[in-house]
């Protein structure tokens, strides 16, 4: 088959290129390892190109949020070049290395969170068939991708041969792991609707999306998604305020922008996997199958639609992180392990047992199956509710009861030294030197 420019923009269009070049250049062995190539290129690209936009529009939200302007003088009015003059000025910057710093984890470790942040992005469905591989263990392979993230932390903070780095590398890792766990347990819940842990799958099983189904669910992973990413109100990773700078504060000119280029990276594909696991995926009302002519248009449509829901999701990130206030280190594990990891252990109990119960019941339709589990949810949730009710109101009168308790010792103890100084001595007032009143 020979090349046709026409039939090549038109596999373009219905995002089949890929099928067009096999039936080009024919089965020979360096096909398959070209297309990969290209495919890994493709996607690595975006990812890295798509940060320039995600700075520019985070910079201008979090600035509307605070009642500023935001970048708005490269690149004329809007500041449209702004991130593009940053990113070159962190390129001509001064390479520096610490003396006395470990040179091979030092260099190492900003090279490694890139790319297991670009890695992740090889099982994200962007449209029916458009993956870079449909792994049946997809969800699995991103939780152990993700963990490399703690190593590469712990190699910038080891190796930059500072107390405070090192520090923060330590209280990083006690974020990235404690947060993995009920991440874990919240994407099990789908997993066991779904009955897969593809990508795809779990796409092709959500005839509701899972949103609606398990909320809580939903709601745990998205918590735990925003300590995975470290960000706000769980950016401790850095926290200037308390250790300068974090596990980075060694790190300068683009070996300091790769952490934050992996940050943007690691939340948009975030965003991009809670569309995918939570809200359907690229799936929109059927408009995936649409088939215009000849042309199945339905596929473009459903990666608009997959990029619609995804940057809708990534404006919640960017919402938060312009609303809510940094929480202490001692706050953020007492979330994670007295509140979400417990409510996520009887979210799976009761998911699994109740899924078994509907199968064995014979209840049929996805519809009847997903209000089950939703009022089991919504219970599950007013429960949880009172028992926090409950429990802030014991802190709360604990709480006065302290006060009042010192209060009343502090005030017995000054009336009995000023009674006994005044029995001891009748004539104090005459002590008082003149003036004093």
């Amino acid at each position: 088959m020979s090349f046709n420019i026409v039939d090549f923009l038109l596999s373009l269009v219905d995002l089949t290129v890929f099928d067009y070049l096999r039936q080009v250049w024919g089965d020979a062995i360096w096909v398959e390892a070209v297309l990969d190539l290209i495919g890994v290129l493709t996607v690595s690209t975006f990812a890295l190109l798509i940060v320039l936009l995600l700075i520019w529009l985070e910079r201008k939200v979090i600035a509307r949020i605070q009642d500023r302007i935001g970048p708005n003088r490269v690149g004329g009015r809007f500041g449209l070049l702004q991130t593009v003059a940053d990113v070159i000025k962190l390129l001509t910057k001064e390479d520096i290395t610490p003396t006395g710093a470990d040179r091979l984890a030092y260099n190492l470790a900003p090279i490694l969170i890139v790319i297991s942040a670009l890695l992740m992005w090889a099982v994200m469905p962007f449209a029916p068939g458009v993956i870079g591989v449909d792994l049946n263990i997809g969800v699995f392979y991103v939780l152990s991708i993700s963990s490399v993230s703690v190593v590469c932390l712990l190699l910038a903070g080891w190796g930059s041969n500072n107390k405070y780095a090192l520090l923060g590398a330590f209280r990083s890792v006690a974020q990235l792991v404690s947060y993995e766990i009920p991440m874990i347990l919240s994407l099990l819940v789908p997993i066991i609707l779904a009955r897969t842990m593809s990508t795809e799958g779990i796409i092709a099983a959500q005839t509701i999306p899972y949103l609606f189904v398990v909320p809580l669910s939903a709601i745990i992973f998205f918590i735990s998604a925003l300590a995975e990413t470290g960000r706000s109100p769980f950016d401790l990773l850095e926290a200037e305020s308390e250790i300068v700078a974090g596990f980075h504060v060694e790190y300068g000119g683009m070996k300091f922008g790769m952490f934050f280029l992996a940050e943007f990276i690691s939340t948009l594909f975030m965003s991009g996997f809670f569309v995918t696991i939570f809200l359907g995926g690229y799936r929109f009302f059927g408009v995936e199958n649409l088939v215009i002519g000849e042309v199945a248009i339905g596929r473009l449509l459903a990666m608009i639609v997959f990029f619609v829901k995804m940057f809708a999701v990534y404006f919640i990130f960017i919402w938060i992180r312009g609303t809510l206030p940094r929480v202490r280190i001692d706050q953020m594990l007492n979330i994670n392990w007295k509140f979400l990891v417990p409510l996520s252990l009887v979210l799976i109990f009761t998911v699994a047992i109740l899924d078994k119960v509907i199968i064995e019941l014979g209840v049929t339709g996805d519809v009847g199956r997903g209000l089950i589990h939703l009022a089991s949810n919504v219970i599950i949730a007013i429960v949880t509710l009172e028992i926090l009710r409950r429990r802030a109101r014991q802190q709360r009168e604990a709480a006065s009861e302290t006060l009042l308790t010192k209060m009343a010792a502090s005030g017995g103890q000054s009336g009995g030294q000023s009674g006994g100084h005044h029995d001891g001595d009748p004539g104090h007032d005459d002590a008082v030197p003149a003036g004093a009143h």
